[in-house]
This record gives structure tokens, C-alpha cells and sequence, in this order.
């Protein structure tokens, strides 16, 4: 039974309601029922105990007059005038007399019919004493019968129970007033207990964010709560555990990269002799002297990025930042590029735009995505320079697009070509001859350490391609 409905209440929640507001939630709830469980139970009490010292006093009351009847009728048998003026005298008004078949009732509005018959019918006929609670016009009243024998009459008399009606409609009114206040309270510690709850998976989140971030180094501080003690031990072994797997990961890629150079810088020189003797060599050994020199500058670049990456994972990379003038120094870097005839489109304030960034790096970062476009775009990528801001602001941004002609990018594909050895249709997924799958990911890297931010697109014309933009800081050249 219990797992249904946990089952149940799982899928009703909110899916958007988070830990923080579930527990504000819980707690709410909590003070609520717990101060409609106190109120109620208050409020039920002092309505017990109000109608039963009101009922006793009735019950008192009236037994004392109703001997004070049967003195006043033994006395004069025949005549209920005494009575009537004994009760008058000591100022009750709200009673009736049964006596000799008939009615007297005093200075009130009382009559027979306002005694309910069930106890007309005890008092009258079974003989004893009964009460009930009646309401008579607008008025609650308890009403008591007694029999009185030796004279053969009845006393009834009315006691009005809405002064106790009255001071239990202003308890109930202090009794909403204090659910209220209670209530409040308990948002208020709801909200405090909230935060108390979720500052530790605050810090947690932060830690985790700043690891992700690179700083491997990032540990939670130690707590002497036995509960949270558990999580950080935890956190902590992790993250240590995650820095050493990383460093021997980088420590690796580094070796065997730097391990790499000296044979692969043998072979490229073996290569360049032969590529000087080529004109003796037959035409298939030119053929295959091609293909050899092709692969050998293939894994020169393959070693050279993963050195360039070795040294991202390591925190080794050092940034010589200097002041560009945007659109020149990409000209430049599309001058020694794979393709120094791309096309390059800059708006009138994008020729004034200042960057501040490192110049070998930013260079690399504008020729991988011309080989990108080269490569898997169609071969005729074009470079469209911009400002992000409204005319009438500063120059605070720049945008660089290099776009092509290609497939384009599957939108379930645009964060993974980023990835490292990731090279579209599927990360991981090696089409080709050409590449490695690391010039996105250092294109990632670099433009994310000067601040900026890099993503794919479709082309803004509506025509086939992918659209690569840069996005930089930038400011604007001072006349």
C-alpha cells in the first residue's frame, strides 16, 4: 500500500520544484496542520469545558429553584402566586410552572411550546429530571425540567448560552489570529531551514562547477556534522581521485607526444631529402613520396595539438596578451592560413573595434576553423566580421563568423564537434583521412581563455553551410 502511493505522490510533484521549495513546502504544510491540529483542539476543549461549566450552573441553579417552588406550593396548595413572586423577587423571568394543568410562566416570553416535547414528555411522564440544549427565536438556550412530587408540578426554567456562544466566537477569532501568526513563523523558519539545508549542496555545486572549470585542486572544507562529514569524504575522495586520473591522462599525452617529435622529426627530414631527389624516383614512388609527406605533416599537426592540449589539461598555458586591431590582424592570420584568398566582409565599426588577446593563439584559432570549413565545409569558406552591440552603444563585443558551404552542422551535433577527437556525424566518429578531431576543441579552448565564447550555426542567408562564430571582448579604436 505504502509503495503506490509513494509511487503516486512521485508523479504528481512538480518536476520543476526544487529541494530547496520542497522543504519550504514540507515545513509550510507542517506548521499549517500543526496549527489547525492546535486550534482545533483548543478551540474544542474550551467549547467543552464553557458548555459544561454553563451546563452545572444551569443544572444548580435551577434545582434551587425548583425547591424554592415546592416550599412556596406545599404552603399554599392552591394557589402558585407565591411561587410565581419568590422566583420574581430573586429575578428570575426565563421558567415555567406546570401545576394544576396548567401553564404560569414568569416576566419572559417563554411558553409550552418552546420546551421541546421529548422533554415535556420525560419530565412530565417518566417523572425525574432532564435538560436539553433548544434553540428558541434567534436564542440557544439549555433548558431543565424537574419533577416536584409532593405537590404534583413541574419546574422548567431557560438558560441562555449565547454569552458563551460570543466568547467563543472571539476565541475562535484570537484562536485564527494565532494559527495565522504560528503559521507565518513557520514560513519564516521553512525559508531559514531551507537555506540551511541547501547551502551545503550550494557549496558542493560550486566545487563541482569550479572542477569543471579546470581547478582540479578545488576540495570542500571539513565539517563536524556526521551527515555532511560523509558527503565531503566522499566529494574530496573524488576529486582527488578525478586530479591524479587527469594529470596521468595529460602526463601521457604529453610523453608520448614529446616522445613523438624526435622520430617524427627524423622522418620529415628523411622526407624533405627525398622530396629533393624526387625527379629520380619513378612515378610510383613519387606517388607514394605523396602520400608520405601528406601524413607526415597529417601527424606533425597531430603531435602538435596534442602538446597544445597536454598543456591545457596541465594549466601550463601562459597568454601574452596585447591590443589588436581586429579586422588587420585577421587579415593577417587569413594571409598565412591553409587559404589566404577567404573572403573577409567587415562591417564599418568592426574596422574600429580593439581586441585584447594572444596573437599566435587567436591566429591559430581563425586558421582551424579555415581548415575546418576546407576540409568538411565545401571548401569555400567565407569571414564576416561584426559588432554585437546597438548602434547608438559602445563597441563591446565582436563577432567573427567563418561560414561555408558544407553539410552543415546537425543541431544534435553542434555542442559534440567541440569535443576533442570528435569530428561530426557522432563524437568519436572518424570519416576521412584529414584531421584529427582536436582543431575544434582547441578552437574551444582558446577563445574560452580570452573570454569569449564560440558555437555553431546554420548560415543566416538560409542558403546550405555552418556558420562558426567567435564572440570577444572588445572595445572601440579611440580617433
Amino acid at each position: 500500500m505504502i509503495g503506490p502511493l509513494r509511487r503516486l505522490f512521485h508523479r504528481s510533484r512538480p518536476a520543476s520544484m526544487g529541494l530547496r521549495r520542497r522543504i519550504l513546502l514540507i515545513i509550510t504544510l507542517g506548521s499549517i496542520a500543526l496549527s489547525l491540529f492546535l486550534a482545533i483542539t483548543t478551540y474544542g476543549l474550551a467549547r467543552s469545558n464553557l458548555l459544561q461549566e454553563r451546563d452545572e450552573t444551569a443544572i444548580s441553579s435551577s434545582l434551587r429553584n425548583a425547591q424554592g417552588v415546592a416550599r412556596d406550593l406545599a404552603s399554599l396548595p392552591n394557589d402558585p402566586e407565591p411561587a410565581l413572586t419568590s422566583l420574581d423577587n430573586i429575578g428570575v423571568q426565563r421558567f415555567l410552572i406546570w401545576y394544576r394543568e396548567s401553564f404560569y410562566g414568569g416576566g419572559g416570553t417563554f411558553t409550552q411550546s418552546d420546551i421541546p416535547p421529548g422533554l415535556l414528555e420525560r419530565v412530565i411522564n417518566q417523572g425525574g429530571s432532564a435538560r436539553q440544549v433548544v434553540r428558541v427565536g434567534d436564542e440557544l438556550n439549555i433548558v431543565v425540567g424537574w419533577t416536584i412530587p409532593r405537590v404534583g408540578a413541574y419546574y422548567f426554567e431557560f438558560f441562555s448560552i449565547e454569552n458563551v456562544e460570543s466568547s467563543l466566537s472571539s476565541f475562535r477569532l484570537s484562536l485564527v489570529l494565532a494559527g495565522s501568526i504560528s503559521t507565518g513563523l513557520g514560513v519564516l523558519l521553512g525559508i531559514f531551514a531551507a537555506r540551511r539545508a541547501v547551502r551545503p549542496l550550494g557549496t558542493a555545486a560550486q566545487a563541482a562547477s569550479a572542477i569543471a572549470g579546470g581547478r582540479l585542486d578545488t576540495r570542500l572544507e571539513t565539517t563536524v556534522d556526521p551527515d555532511l562529514r560523509i558527503l565531503t569524504e566522499s566529494f574530496n575522495d573524488m576529486a582527488q581521485a578525478l586530479e591524479q586520473r587527469v594529470e596521468r591522462d595529460a602526463r601521457f599525452a604529453s610523453d608520448v607526444s614529446h616522445e613523438l617529435r624526435s622520430p617524427l622529426m627524423t622522418l620529415s627530414a628523411s622526407v624533405e631529402v627525398m622530396e629533393a631527389r624526387r625527379d629520380e624516383l619513378p612515378e610510383r614512388a613519387q606517388a607514394a613520396l605523396d602520400l608520405l609527406s601528406s601524413d607526415v605533416v597529417r601527424f606533425q599537426g597531430l603531435v602538435e595539438d596534442l602538446l597544445e592540449i597536454s598543456r591545457f589539461d596541465a594549466g601550463a598555458i601562459r597568454l601574452h596578451m596585447e591590443e589588436l586591431l581586429a579586422a588587420e590582424f585577421v587579415r593577417q592570420a587569413v594571409a598565412v592560413s591553409s587559404m589566404p584568398d577567404t573572403p573577409i566582409h567587415v562591417s564599418e565599426r568592426a574596422e574600429l573595434a580593439l581586441i585584447r588577446g594572444d596573437k599566435r593563439r587567436l591566429a591559430r584559432v581563425i586558421a582551424n576553423l579555415i581548415d575546418n570549413a576546407r576540409a568538411y565545409g565545401g571548401g569555400a569558406p567565407e569571414i564576416t566580421m561584426s559588432v554585437a552591440n546597438e548602434p547608438d552603444e559602445p563597441i563591446s563585443h565582436l563577432v567573427i563568423a567563418v561560414e561555408d558551404t558544407g553539410p552543415g552542422v546537425a543541431p544534435e551535433e553542434r555542442l559534440l564537434v567541440f569535443e576533442r577527437f570528435a569530428r561530426g556525424g557522432g563524437a568519436g566518429r572518424r570519416t576521412g583521412s584529414e584531421g584529427a578531431g582536436l582543431g575544434l576543441s582547441l578552437v574551444d579552448e582558446h577563445v574560452r581563455m580570452h573570454g569569449g565564447r564560440v558555437w555553431v550555426e546554420d548560415r543566416l542567408d538560409g542558403q546550405q553551410g555552418a556558420r562558426f562564430v567567435i564572440e570577444l571582448l572588445a572595445s572601440e579604436l579611440d580617433d
